[in-house]
């Protein structure tokens, strides 16, 4: 058990419009990378994968952090693992992993190492990720070019979708 420290705080409040993009931080590291990796993840950047995601970091403190993330409508979320155990709550929208559709109030507990993807609802998904840890990883497995030439794919056929498309909490309840 983390012990507490003078640095962790014992109040907090946060928000959203104030949490800053994971790109502007050091939360995450991308560990893994192969040529074929490295060469799909920027192709993937090409295809506009950012227009179909948020992901922003709420709260961060040793051992723990708070995300919130919002993906688009089709987004192909790559299959992937992190070296920190994640629960995740979902606030609006829906997703599909494996053959299980998950809703507002749904969620799901992925372990450290464990592979796992999941496709964002016919609206996206707003989901919460609630991780055990303040720094963690991301290894990503799709490890042909075949691989990402589906994601990459998958991002465009979706992309004309993205644009002007309102985040699940703000449309009209029952759509």
């Amino acid at each position: 058990m983390e012990t507490r420290t003078e640095n962790t705080p014992r109040f907090s409040i946060f928000r959203r419009a104030d949490a800053p993009a994971y790109s502007e931080t050091e939360c995450i590291e991308m560990v893994g990378l192969t040529d074929i990796i490295e060469n799909g993840i920027a192709r993937a950047g090409e295809a506009g994968d950012s227009d179909g995601q948020e992901v922003r970091l709420l709260f961060s403190m040793p051992g723990m952090s708070l995300t919130y993330a919002w993906f688009k409508s089709g987004f192909p979320l790559p299959l992937h693992t992190h070296n920190a155990d994640c629960l995740y709550y979902i606030i609006a929208g829906s997703l599909r992993m494996g053959t299980e559709e998950l809703g507002p109030g749904d969620g799901f507990f992925v372990g450290s190492d464990v592979p796992y993807s999941y496709k964002p609802g016919p609206n996206g998904v707003e989901v919460l990720e609630f991780r055990t840890s303040d720094r963690f990883d991301i290894r990503f497995l799709g490890k042909t070019k075949v691989f990402w030439d589906k994601t990459v794919q998958a991002l465009k056929a979706e992309h004309p979708n993205w644009i002007g498309q309102p985040r699940p909490s703000e449309l009209p309840a029952g759509v």
